[in-house]
């Protein structure tokens, strides 16, 4: 069996650090290397912004399609050999690509798009994979399909892997060694401190919260691209003060959902919702019902390209934008830096967001979906890249806030253990056939 490896540690310990170093050292069309930002997916000419994948009337039609990529991938790796049509379809079935095949790369969920990329990475047989947090935005039935694929692959054919991990309980038994970057820190059952706890329990409260019964109403939503089906007559009522957890499979359509809700979605306009009791289309701006929402994201993490300060990544949440095209006044930057510090970042506040690791990446964001203490909270898969110790920390925050009055949070995760302890309703969605 060849080596399996795994490079584990804290966010920011240095493991993109060691693995850029090793990729430099050995400069092999053999070594593949599948990168954190792939689960987010490539840009389509530069041009990529939040709202394109479900603005689907913007992409050019001449794009190929995910089955085409996939085939000239394919093609450019090698000899069209038995052997290798038999690892093709093997990858394939694992994966169940044929039910994304005809669909544009900038359309598929973060999940879908980190079955592509391992997909076609694979079609290269490299001698060495490397590969950056390979189980996140995978559904659980695919991240044990894809241990076993891993377990496969190190017994079968001549290949080294090796795993760079932030989660490492994520770590598969297999594992024949692991490289330990910077300090193992136990995680105790609660990070944050009982003066932390207080302070954000102790935030004042606006006069401009809407005064609702309900925060969502859906009725008989259906989306549909052609003839695919994503959402079908959905009906879902969120309560005030009610904390949600959203689950399904890859593809199932939990963030299309969620760009209905934040109006980033053009055929959300179309569709009978009601937001904090007012029904869309009846007066208010998409602007005036995004002051009141919290939201991360894994397309939000992909928008952010500028090399902007961290703390002015932070900022732009207040305006409900990418990027900061108004400057903030001294008051604002204090409630910046305030949850930089929350989320043990403060340090880096003034550090350019493309410098930071994924996973301090990731917590600035969170800062920035806190930073307006918004009425509904819209985390989707927050915990993305991050270590044992910060997905304790931001656990505890969203713990902790959602005592405060008032506040509704949808959580969409695909670990069960993920789950903050203040979640009082479920919804889980099936795939449409």
């Amino acid at each position: 069996m060849s080596k399996i490896t795994a490079i584990a540690g804290r966010n920011g310990s240095g493991k993109t650090l060691y693995v850029d170093q090793l990729r430099k050292q050995l400069a092999s069309d053999k070594v593949r290397y599948i990168a954190f930002t792939d689960s987010y997916g490539v840009n389509v000419d530069g041009q990529y912004y939040l709202q394109l994948r479900w603005n689907q009337h913007d992409i050019d039609h001449e794009t190929p399609t995910v089955g085409e990529l996939l085939q000239r991938a394919y093609l450019l790796a090698g000899e069209d050999t038995a052997e290798r049509r038999k690892l093709r379809d093997q990858l394939y079935e694992l994966f169940h690509m044929e039910e994304f095949l005809d669909k544009y790369i900038i359309t598929l969920s973060s999940g879908e798009l980190r079955k592509f990329q391992l997909t076609k990475t694979l079609f290269a047989d490299p001698k060495l994979l490397i590969m950056d947090n390979p189980f996140i935005g995978l559904d659980a039935e695919t991240r044990d399909q894809l241990r076993d694929l891993l377990k496969l692959l190190a017994e079968e054919r001549d290949m080294e892997i090796m795993l760079v991990m932030s989660k490492t309980d994520d770590i598969p038994a297999f594992v024949s060694e692991v490289k330990w970057m910077g300090t193992q820190e136990p995680v105790p059952p609660h990070v944050l401190s009982p003066s932390q706890q207080e302070a954000i329990l102790s935030l004042p409260y606006t006069d401009n919260d809407y005064d609702c019964q309900h925060v969502i109403d859906m009725k008989n939503v259906s989306i549909r691209y052609g003839e695919r089906t994503i959402l079908e007559d959905l009906n879902w009522t969120v309560r005030n003060g009610e904390r949600w957890a959203l689950s399904g499979q890859n593809g199932s359509g939990k963030s299309t959902l969620l760009s209905l809700v934040c109006a980033d979605n053009p055929q959300s306009y179309a569709c009978d919702i009601t937001l904090f009791d007012r029904p869309r289309g009846s007066g208010e701006s998409i602007w005036d019902i995004k002051k009141h929402i919290g939201y991360v994201s894994p397309e939000m993490h992909r928008s952010y390209k500028r090399n902007l300060p961290a703390i002015r990544i932070v900022a732009s949440g207040l305006m409900d934008s990418i990027g900061l095209y108004a400057v903030p006044n001294p008051q604002d930057y204090d409630k910046c830096r305030w949850w930089l510090d929350m989320f043990g970042v403060g340090d880096l506040a003034d550090k350019p967001f493309l410098q930071l690791s994924s996973g301090e990446q990731r917590l600035v964001l969170l800062a920035r979906a806190f930073v307006k203490d918004p009425q509904l909270l819209i985390l989707d898969e927050p915990l993305h890249g991050l270590d044992l110790w910060n997905r304790r920390l931001t656990k505890d925050i969203i713990e902790t806030f959602c005592q405060r009055r008032g506040k509704t949070l949808i959580m969409v995760t695909h670990y069960q253990e993920e789950l903050p302890n203040v979640i009082t309703n479920n919804l889980f969605l099936k795939k449409q056939i």
